[in-house]
């Protein structure tokens, strides 16, 4: 636990795990097992035609930015996801809020939320593009319906899980319910919030992604499908290596901003 207390060890396990793996790749993928060692001709671990390399790979994608090829496309995925995240995010935490705060709304509105739900998203992408057109707009709104239900219930699950003892003391104190929502519900569903927004970075962009995917003339979801259609296994992961990595940076900005919303909360003491 106190190897997890220190940023610079953490970080140095996390990317040992990354060199593991690519280290796994670029052996399966370029090092043929001998004839006769288990069958009776030498083959690939991980054979390149369905796996391409590491090294291909990278190359590829070092190309790609290298002759701007890729910024267009990836500049229209990232603002799909940016509008997906915000508004999702958005309509999860102010209907979250309000339905935390009027039971009979949740009573009444709980069914079909569930419904809304459970309705696989891939089958909503076609008649978001039908109603929507082949433009971003179609993307968005498969990306919000993804967000939108993860924020939604835990700021749902936040406002619910406050200390009815604490709330109970506010009042006595004269709290009024504006003042109630600032210091002792908004704290609560903070925690729950920020949970969901973690998760909710990734759905963002797996829903402008799979939009793209399914129809559209530009984006990362469009490239990756494209190199799909000729059988360019290295494009497909080059296509997966840069969302990879742009998640990863979306979700630090993310972090950054709840450290600095929730500063109050108290540290845990190492190796606790």
């Amino acid at each position: 636990m106190r190897l997890l207390s220190s940023r610079p060890v953490l970080f140095a396990l996390q990317l040992l795990v990354a060199v593991a793996i690519i280290g796994i790749w670029h052996i399966g993928s370029t090092w043929k097992v001998p004839a006769g060692l288990i069958s009776q001709k030498s083959f690939f671990l991980l054979d390149p035609f369905f796996f391409s390399t590491p090294v291909a790979v990278f190359e590829r994608t070092w190309k790609d930015f290298a002759t701007g090829v890729i910024w267009y496309h990836l500049g229209i995925t990232l603002l799909e996801t940016a509008l997906a995240f915000a508004i999702g995010a958005a309509g999860g935490v102010v209907i979250g809020f309000w339905f935390a705060r009027r039971r009979i709304v949740a009573a009444v509105f709980d069914p079909y939320v569930k419904m809304a739900n459970a309705l696989p998203r891939v089958v909503l992408a076609p008649i978001f593009a039908l109603w929507l057109g082949l433009g971003i707009w179609s993307k968005v709104a498969l990306g919000v319906s993804l967000v939108f239900f993860i924020v939604f219930f835990n700021v749902y699950q936040g406002v619910k899980e406050v200390s009815p003892t604490v709330l109970n003391n506010a009042r006595m104190l004269g709290m009024s319910e504006r003042q109630l929502l600032r210091h002792v519900y908004w704290p609560s569903a903070l925690t729950w919030m920020f949970s969901s927004l973690h998760t909710s970075v990734g759905f963002a962009l797996v829903g402008a992604v799979v939009g793209e995917y399914l129809g559209s003339a530009a984006g990362l979801g469009y490239r990756i499908h494209q190199a799909e259609g000729v059988f360019d296994v290295t494009g497909v992961f080059s296509g997966m290596l840069v969302l990879a990595v742009f998640v990863i940076l979306i979700d630090a900005v993310v972090t950054v901003i709840e450290n600095r919303l929730t500063v109050w909360r108290p540290t845990v003491p190492a190796g606790h």
